[in-house]
């Protein structure tokens, strides 16, 4: 509860130390494609309307193609000459097609690029996303700064709720923990002069868990800002299951707290799932006292999360701009489905933790990687996205 107080404090903390524009660094917004989003013409717009002096976008797409060439050339070509759209033009054998990308982007820039903006094409940049998100790098101290996500799901599918549940809890922990996230992030650029981050994405599977030991060393800090990037993506639970064993095996590789990741799935995931299991035991031996003390105990901790995640949904909405009133929609039906997705996340998330243990392989949009350790990275199977990968429906994620 009180991570969660302290989550909903800092969304709220909107800083009002706005520099003038001739004080704000140049910025390069790099975006990596491949495959056509379900809202990659809604990003292209936002980032070409943002609210800052000196930016370029920096486009890398897979291949000529990638279903996403067309769209971003069709909605950049009018655009201002702020706008680069490249092929990814090494395909690199020991690292992802994301870091493959990353490296070549920046490789490319000249020294006037004082700071490197990510974004993901699953968000939508509100106009003062990145003014916000490179104003805290003025400080010395401060090398990297990042937001999060947070999901819209409408009720559809079980995977969307499933989703949004989990990302509740790793929203608090990623803010309390200092863990900075790929899909909403700057960074200084003398990173990349001082302590070869680039030699390390060309062998890393993920660019952002990474960065924390780097940061220690530099003796510099991630500042959180309070931004988050809204998905109104789907997905359904096959397709979860495998983005969580990816997710959960690169915190396994990088993250620097994964003792902390490990400890939080034995009190929210094990600690639960043991008392049903200790409540269905009581109740077949025929100790309904006991069973009826372990279903109890459930039921209320189960309700006691339900309010929890509509406070924090409600925290969320009086934080953040909704566009389009883009909001989860609490009916009762949605409510109900609520309850009942607590401990089916809490399964699913248990599930690809015990999975993402003996992991070595890594599907990852049609792409296959060999996982050996952390610098250790082979790819083993890749072919160009082509129009006929993406899915049937308009608004699931690939």
């Amino acid at each position: 509860m009180f991570l969660a107080v302290a989550f909903l404090f800092y969304l709220h903390s909107k800083s009002k130390n706005i520099l003038a524009d001739d004080q704000l660094p140049k910025t390069a917004v790099i975006l990596c494609l491949r495959g056509a989003d379900p809202f990659l013409s809604n990003c292209l717009r936002s980032l070409l309307n943002q609210n800052y002096p000196h930016y370029d976008l920096k486009l890398v797409v897979d291949s000529y193609e990638d279903p996403a060439w067309k769209i971003a050339t069709d909605i950049t070509q009018q655009a201002a000459t702020n706008v680069q759209i490249s092929p990814l033009k090494m395909l690199r054998h020991n690292c992802s097609l994301k870091c493959s990308s990353l490296v070549q982007a920046i490789s490319e820039l000249d020294d006037s690029y004082k700071v490197i903006a990510l974004i993901d094409t699953h968000s939508i940049a509100h106009p003062n996303w990145l003014r916000e998100l490179v104003t805290p790098l003025t400080h010395p101290k401060i090398g990297v700064t990042t937001g999060n996500r947070w999901y819209v799901p409408t009720g559809n599918y079980w995977g969307s709720m499933v989703r949004y549940q989990g990302n509740i809890s790793t929203v608090v922990q990623m803010f309390l923990f200092g863990i900075p996230w790929g899909g909403n992030l700057a960074l200084k650029t003398e990173l990349f002069r001082e302590t070869g981050l680039l030699d390390k994405w060309g062998q890393a599977l993920n660019e952002d868990k990474l960065l924390c030991k780097i940061l220690k060393k530099q003796k510099m800090q991630v500042k959180f800002v309070p931004s988050l990037m809204l998905n109104r993506e789907e997905c359904d639970l096959p397709s979860l299951f495998s983005s969580l064993q990816r997710q959960l095996l690169s915190s396994r590789l990088y993250h620097p707290l994964w003792s902390a990741v490990i400890g939080d799935v034995v009190s929210s995931i094990l600690v639960p799932t043991l008392v049903i299991l200790l409540g269905l035991v009581a109740f077949l031996s025929g100790e309904s006292d006991a069973a009826s003390l372990c279903f109890s105990s459930f039921i209320i901790y189960t309700i006691g999360l339900l309010f929890l995640m509509l406070g924090l949904e409600k925290g969320v909405h009086q934080a953040i701009h909704f566009p389009d009133n883009t909001t989860t929609k609490l009916s009762l039906i949605t409510l109900l489905k609520m309850l009942i997705a607590i401990p089916l996340t809490q399964w699913v998330y248990g599930l690809a933790f015990l999975s993402s243990l003996r992991t070595s392989t890594v599907n990852w949009r049609g792409v296959s990687y060999e996982v050996k350790g952390p610098w250790n990275i082979r790819l083993v199977k890749y072919h160009p996205s082509q129009l006929s990968d993406q899915s049937d429906e308009s608004k699931l994620s690939l």
